[in-house]
This record gives C-alpha cells, structure tokens and sequence, in this order.
C-alpha cells in the first residue's frame, strides 16, 4: 500500500481535530454519542473541505495552476472554502456556481464578498454545462488552469477522509459506528474506505442529503481511492450503509434535520446546518431510536461543519 504521506499536500488545516463526548445527546439516546469536530478545521469557518482541499491543491500546485476553479450550489461550503484556501496559498479562484438556492449577498455568498471572490453563476441543473463553463472561461485567462468537482469528491480528494480515518484510529477510542452527511460522495467514499484500512470493526453509516445514485458513487469513488493507494482491498456493499435523509430535496430544509439542529443547540451547545449536518444528525437519531445502537457501543458524529449557509436562510 502506498502510504498517504507519500502524496503531495498542503498545509491548510489544524489537525487532529477533536472527539469529545455528547453526554447529553447519549443519554437521550441510550448509546455513547460522540462527535469529531471537523468544523474545527481551522480555515475560514471550518469544515470538512478543507481535509480534501489539501490534497487537490497541492495537485493544483504540482501542474503548475494560477487559477482554481470549482462549483456547486450558491451556498457552497466547499467553493467559499476553496476560494479561502486558494487565496491562502496565492492563488486566484474562480466560482462557477448554480443559479439555485440563495444567491442574495447572504451566508457563504457574504463570505465570498469579503474575500473579494470571482464568483459566476449559470442557469443550469447539469455540471456538465458549468465545467464546460469553466473550460470557456479558462481558455480566455492565458494562464494555467484546475478544475475541481463539486465537493472536491474525486479519488483524490477522498484521500483526505481515507486519512481522516486514519487519525481517528489514534486518538484512543474504539469506534462501533460513524455517521456522516453524504451530499457529493467523497467525505463517505473515504470514511468508508479509511475504516476498512485503519478501523477494524467500525460500520460507516452515509446519510445521503441529496437524490444522485449514491449506491453507484460511493463503491465507485472508494474503488478508485484505494487504486491510488495501491492497495488491492475488494469493496462491497458490506462495507458502508447509506441511508435516505434527503427530505424534501436539497438544500430544502427538513423537518427532521430541523428538529436536530433545535437538539443539537440545545443539549450540547453546537450548531448544524439545514442541508448537511443536520440532515445527517437526524439520521444519527432514527437509528438510535430504531435499536441500530446498543447500549454499549460508541458512535461517531462527523461534523463536518456549514456554518455559513447556516446564516443564508429560514429553518
């Protein structure tokens, strides 16, 4: 197996980011609730991107790019975070964005305001049209170009969860469980990944915040993760659980997610997001309530942070 450090990286996070015990939320739901906080990440307001950002930029660095690109909704928590890292490293981003969701000068887009972000919009629901897009913008800037997919969720960017797994193998406690959001495959493809390199014993649990065929992407991004590795693990339907929490579409709040985010903030202090975070809570919930969890297991909340949308609009 190739080793993860063997791979070209940047330094844009602080890490290992915390575990720390949910008392509250664990007595509630009869389990040992606890939650790894990678809103915590240390750029911008945190989150998950910044582990995969890591990887691709470095890549970006590495074929010589003067210009980033990358995509997704108006309240992107991975563009706003890609524009802050590539402004962090020197480099110029470029947004090209879905005209969907709130574009008004709120949450993340007010985040790009004040970083002095390009940020383009196109009346489309088909990435297909926007990396065309990107290709059109590129050709005119004279200079080197990268494009990164919606999420940073190719094989390379889910190297950063592969190596998230990793890091939560050392920090001491066995893990029964993980739950994460799962809205473009790439946290999910790497969790489920890592713990089957590093965490012997733990089930991953994907709580799919949006309708694409996640059976489909996640096998397939962590098949091509663990090519990169080098390493021959076979990956089956075994190896994670997907779970629909998408509600009433994405982006859409749900009633459910909402009611996680009110638990949430008040048992423990830390505020979810509608689209990610609490969504995938809500999923954490069911399954306690549903008997998935014993007593005496441990389970691990990822946090994978959101803050920003979550100033974007109404719950």
């Amino acid at each position: 197996m190739r080793s993860l450090d063997r791979f070209p990286r940047v330094s844009l996070g602080v890490f290992p980011t915390p575990i720390q015990k949910l008392e509250n939320i664990s007595a509630l739901l009869h389990t040992n609730v606890y939650v790894k906080r990678d809103d915590l990440t240390g750029l911008g307001l945190g989150g998950n991107k910044i582990r995969k950002l890591e990887f691709l930029l470095a890549d970006a660095g590495e074929k010589g790019a003067q210009v980033v690109f990358t995509t997704g909704g108006a309240q992107s928590n991975h563009a706003m975070l890609t524009a802050a890292a590539a402004g962090k490293l020197g480099l110029r981003a470029i947004l090209v964005l879905k005209k969907r969701g709130v574009t008004e000068c709120l949450g993340n887009q007010l985040l790009e305001k004040l970083m002095g972000t390009d940020v383009r919009f196109v009346d489309t629901d088909d990435y297909g049209d926007i990396y065309a897009e990107m290709d059109r913008i590129g050709a005119g800037l004279g200079v080197p170009y990268y494009k990164i997919p919606c999420g940073g969720s190719n094989a390379l960017g889910s190297l950063g969860y592969v190596d998230c797994a990793r890091e939560i193998a050392g920090q001491g406690i066995h893990f029964d469980h993980i739950v994460c959001a799962e809205g473009s495959g790439g946290t999910m493809a790497g969790l489920a990944l890592g713990a089957k390199l590093f965490l012997p014993g733990t089930r991953v649990h994907g709580m799919m915040v949006d309708s694409d065929p996640f059976d489909v992407i996640t096998p397939a991004l962590m098949r091509k993760a663990a090519e990169l590795l080098e390493t021959p693990v076979e990956i089956t339907p075994e190896d994670y659980r997907l779970r629909d929490m998408c509600g009433p579409g994405y982006a859409i709040p749900s009633e459910a997610g909402n009611a996680a985010i009110s638990l949430m903030a008040e048992r423990e202090g830390l505020f979810l997001d509608p689209v990610y975070t609490g969504k995938a809570f809500a999923g954490l919930v069911e399954l306690a309530k549903e008997g998935v969890f014993t007593e005496r297991d441990n389970v691990l909340f990822l946090h994978s942070g959101g803050a920003g949308g979550l100033f974007a609009g109404k719950l």
